[in-house]
């Protein structure tokens, strides 16, 4: 598969809930951490998501927010992914942050550069990837 989102994350879904009209899908990735996607049933089973079964969860670079210190807020995005920023790519606009997750799985995040400064972004300095449930988009071998 060739696609432009940045972000391709191999799991295994390890829960499925229904509802009305989307189903909450939680994948467990490699290193131990889980990614939730909110897809719709049709969707559900079209690609036959069921526990156990091995799917690819794409999020891109630009649904992906960084942060550095919550201060105790709670927010409602289902996806905070605690690592290390591996890479800092400072353009003049716009930054690339990679973010290297226990177990070796990578997220990418393009962010502002203000954002990046205001941050205080630095290799090798604590960051969290953080995205909602509904930009995660899951993909099945055919």
């Amino acid at each position: 598969m060739k696609i432009s989102a940045r972000n391709q994350f191999s799991g295994t879904i390890s829960a499925v809930k229904a509802g009305a009209v989307n189903s909450e899908v939680d994948v467990t990735l490699a290193g131990g951490q889980k990614i939730v996607a909110m897809v719709t049933n049709e969707s559900a089973n079209a690609l036959n998501l069921k526990s156990g079964g091995e799917v690819v969860a794409l999020v891109k670079a630009s649904s992906v927010l960084v942060m550095t210190d919550s201060s105790g807020l709670r927010i409602s995005a289902r996806n905070c992914l605690e690592g290390t920023v591996k890479a800092l790519n400072l353009g003049p606009v716009s930054a690339e942050v990679t973010i290297a997750l226990a177990g070796g799985t990578e997220v990418h995040a393009t962010i502002t550069h203000a954002a990046a400064t205001d941050l205080g972004l630095k290799e090798g300095g604590a960051a969290t990837a953080v995205f909602k449930a509904s930009a995660v988009i899951l993909g099945v071998a055919a």
